[in-house]
């Protein structure tokens, strides 16, 4: 575990058990929640809605606590906010992780973060209710701005925190985490905040019965969430297929694709990229052989070397996997890293002859880790894969020329930490071609 998040945990945590000891000491229960009983009820609702929480593709878990933990704040103050957040969302995973010998559970300094992670924004939330609305009448403006003041604390603190972990965890920038978050789930999230006020306004009417009516829209929720994770594994699904179906006409590349996709990603996250950039990435490395469903088989599969004119045909894969592609406007981000993924550093490859900088970051990225992929694996003009240092040794030998130095010094960062993808990959071609290299420099990375 690296040492920031180690750090991160301790401060966490320190400040979630001090925020909760705060609260209770100094904050009275307030009548308008009730007593006891009616703090059960709230917990009960709390953990209902923590029940069946939705795993992004990212790693953040999200679900529509906001909504009964922010009514309990506005209610009951901080005190029964923290207690609420503190035992309403513990999850089976959790306590599975302070079992002996269990599997499958959250770490016990994880579940120590979590819940530290959610009773830190439902004191920050209820204090700044507390305050805000001190003197302001029922149903009244000021009222509502103290509710969505408490609502955007508690947004702001409940992302920002598990985005710190996860970026920490996964040596990526938390503020990328945090953004991407936002961007796929965290408006709606936020549109939870006047629900939460109506929650708390229909209980002081009409006690825990009227909250009931309220079961369908946060339902209605969750489930969007998980539509939306369904739908993107759906379409994620379809372009491996795709990417299989390119894999398939060519048995030297079984599984090169999706290879690629794991370098590229980890390169992605090695050079700061965002959410968006390595889902990109993600689909791009799937797709970045797509032309080669144009190619034809003769060409493709010749067992000779191709002439002039037959190079000339394979090296047009590329711009044909664009314009397979470009009619998707989901997959417009990847539409650079297909065209471009052949193109040299100092601009001798193609289609398009750029040159540095003007090659597009991601493209320069999935060059490398295409070129690292079709070194470690059998190959037509050479059936014994290049071991781990030799492949590095020519990474660094056309460091400015094929390859772009700056992702070159992160693909060797990222190898010193020693991938899963980093030894030599054990698939065996179906048939023996002779298919020479490009050349006396560069590599044939298709």
């Amino acid at each position: 575990m690296p040492t920031s998040l180690r750090l991160a945990i301790v401060a966490v945590v320190l400040a979630g058990f001090a925020a909760t000891v705060w609260a209770v000491a100094a904050w009275p229960l307030d009548p308008r929640l009730g007593g006891v009983p009616e703090l059960a009820f709230w917990i009960v609702m709390v953990g209902l809605c923590a029940a069946a929480p939705v795993k992004m593709p990212n790693g953040s878990i999200v679900n529509v606590t906001i909504a009964p933990v922010l009514a309990v704040a506005i209610l009951g103050g901080p005190a029964a906010a923290a207690v609420a957040a503190l035992v309403g969302t513990v999850e089976w995973r959790e306590l599975r992780g302070f079992l002996p010998k269990a599997e499958g559970g959250v770490p016990w300094y994880g579940t120590l973060y979590n819940q530290a992670s959610n009773v830190v924004p439902a004191v920050a939330a209820g204090v700044s209710y507390s305050v805000l609305s001190a003197g302001a009448a029922p149903f009244r403006v000021a009222e509502l701005l103290a509710v969505l003041a408490a609502g955007f604390v508690y947004f702001a603190l409940v992302n920002a925190l598990p985005a710190l972990a996860i970026g920490l965890r996964e040596d990526r920038s938390p503020v990328s985490v945090l953004l991407g978050n936002i961007r796929q789930f965290g408006f709606a999230l936020a549109g939870l905040t006047p629900v939460a006020w109506l929650m708390a306004t229909v209980y002081t009417v009409a006690g825990p019965v009227g909250i009931l009516p309220f079961a369908l829209p946060l339902y209605t929720t969750r489930s969007g969430y998980q539509k939306i994770v369904e739908i993107r594994d759906m379409f994620t699904q379809t372009v491996k297929s795709l990417a299989s179906a390119v894999d398939a006409k060519d048995p030297y590349t079984a599984g090169h694709s999706e290879r690629v996709q794991l370098i590229a990603k980890d390169l992605g996250k090695e050079m700061g990229c965002s959410e968006d950039e390595l889902e990109a990435l993600e689909w791009g490395g799937l797709l970045h052989d797509i032309g080669k469903i144009g190619i034809p088989d003769a060409i493709l599969l010749k067992q000779g070397a191709l002439t002039r004119e037959e190079r000339i045909v394979m090296n047009g894969h590329p711009v044909k996997g664009e314009e397979i592609i470009r009619p998707v406007a989901k997959l417009a981000p990847e539409l650079p890293i297909i065209r471009h993924h052949h193109e040299w550093y100092n601009g001798s490859g193609y289609p398009d002859h750029l040159v540095g900088e003007e090659i597009p970051k991601l493209a320069r990225i999935m060059h490398v880790a295409d070129a690292y992929e079709a070194m470690t694996a059998a190959r037509p003009y050479r059936m014994t894969p290049l071991s781990q240092e030799q492949a590095l040794g020519e990474l660094r030998r056309y460091v400015g020329i094929q390859f772009d130095p700056k992702v070159v010094e992160a693909f060797e960062r990222v190898m010193a930490r020693d991938p899963a993808w980093a030894k030599p990959t054990t698939r065996t071609p179906i048939e023996k071609r002779n298919i020479p290299q490009l050349g006396e420099t560069g590599f044939q990375a298709a």
